[in-house]
């Protein structure tokens, strides 16, 4: 596996090549409620989720919400800030539409579940994006493929969020550069 740099951040190679477009209507939201954790937060996205709560309560269902007061809606797991599940498996903010898993705090949702499958490590103090590959987003990436839309550009406003708009234009530039 080779990784490239973009400016301070480093960036799995596959991860720039990868082609994803995900079909809500077949996954269902299964990132939303698969996992033993549930999407890695930082302390900003800890303290509005924590205040989000009473915004998005009539969401929720009563199991979601007993949890919550009874745990909280975050943990922490070696070190690492999470939204708590229930019982393992889905987040505590999820919500369900016609059979779909959708996240009740979408305008404030962690910046980790907008870019997944995209997750952020870190590498020798910077930044390091590495491209998760669940069986889950099989028909993401055949979607991707079919109809030729690359990962970074499936999660484009999400990484111009967490890194500028002139980082995505050099990740887009070293993309489109013939290799």
């Amino acid at each position: 596996m080779s990784i490239i740099s973009i400016g301070e951040v480093l960036v799995e190679r596959e991860l720039v090549d990868a082609r994803f477009c995900c079909p809500l209507e077949l996954c269902r939201g299964a990132c939303c409620v698969e996992g033993e954790l549930g999407a890695p937060i930082d302390q900003h996205e800890e303290a509005f989720l924590q205040s989000a709560v009473e915004e998005v309560r009539e969401k929720l269902s009563e199991r979601n919400l007993r949890y919550i007061r009874r745990h909280g809606c975050t943990e922490i797991y070696q070190g690492s800030l999470y939204t708590r599940t229930v019982e393992g498996r889905e987040c505590v903010f999820v919500i369900h539409e016609e059979g779909v898993a959708l996240c009740s705090v979408e305008a404030g949702k962690p910046l980790s579940c907008s870019l997944f499958p995209i997750r952020v490590r870190k590498k020798f103090g910077l930044d390091y994006l590495v491209y998760e590959q669940h069986a889950m987003c099989r028909e993401a990436r055949r979607k991707g493929m079919e109809e030729n839309v690359r990962l970074i550009d499936f999660v484009g406003a999400s990484l111009v969020r967490r890194y500028g708009e002139d980082w995505y234009r050099s990740l887009k530039e070293f993309a489109d550069s013939p290799t």
